[in-house]
Parts: structure tokens; C-alpha cells; sequence
């Protein structure tokens, strides 16, 4: 069963950026469907965007539009989300999950969550 591992994230000042990944080991997910969600502190976790297996259909939730961009590499074995013009309500820990296009956009993936990475933007 593959798993993911979720790295990148950090303290950044309003207006700034990160890139976030989520590599993939265990077995190769080029052919899976990839979300990136995010949960913040005293509420729900959250879909923040999904990228099909082939980068053909990207979805992204509308806090993340215009200013999020997610990506993958199958070759690596990794999915990215770019975040840019960061905003201090973006602060929370970010997760990714696999799971059809639908069910991510549901919060629902088919792999248990993992540890995340945490983001945190200051004012």
C-alpha cells in the first residue's frame, strides 16, 4: 500500500510563500488521484486542492484559488501544492490523501491521515 509523507512546511510572514510535498513510498502513485487538505486549530480539516493522476484535472477549494497552485511529479513520486500571498487564516496543518476526485473534494481519502505539516503564517 503506498504511503505518503508530507514535508515543506513552516513559519512565513503574510505575503510569503511555500511549497509543500508529498512524497509518495511504498509504491508508486502515478495512477492515483492526489487532494491536499488542510485543519486548523479547533475545526474540521478542510479540501484545499486535488490533481488527477495525469495533472489533467485540477480542483481547487475557493480559499486556494488564484493563490495555490498544486502539481505533481509521477517520475518522483511527489505531489506539490505552491502556495503564494500566504494569509495568517491559512495557518493550519496540511495533509495529503488519495482517493477519487469526488471523494477528496468530501474530506474523505482512502489512506488513514498521516502526521501532515504544519503551516503557520504570521501577521
Amino acid at each position: 500500500q503506498v504511503q505518503l509523507v508530507e514535508s515543506g512546511g513552516g513559519l512565513v510572514q503574510a505575503g510569503g510563500s511555500l511549497r509543500l510535498s508529498c512524497a509518495a513510498s511504498g509504491r508508486t502513485f502515478s495512477s492515483y488521484t492526489v487532494g491536499w487538505f488542510r485543519q486548523a486549530p479547533g475545526k474540521e480539516r478542510e479540501f484545499v486542492a486535488a490533481i488527477s493522476w495525469r495533472g489533467g484535472s485540477l480542483y481547487y477549494a475557493d480559499s486556494a484559488k488564484g493563490r495555490f497552485t498544486i502539481s505533481r511529479d509521477n517520475a518522483k513520486n511527489t505531489v506539490y501544492l505552491q502556495m503564494n500571498n500566504l494569509k495568517p487564516e491559512d495557518t493550519a496543518v496540511y495533509y495529503c490523501n488519495t482517493g477519487r476526485m469526488a471523494a477528496l473534494q468530501a474530506v474523505v481519502g482512502d489512506l488513514s491521515w498521516g502526521q501532515g505539516t504544519q503551516v503557520t503564517v504570521s501577521s
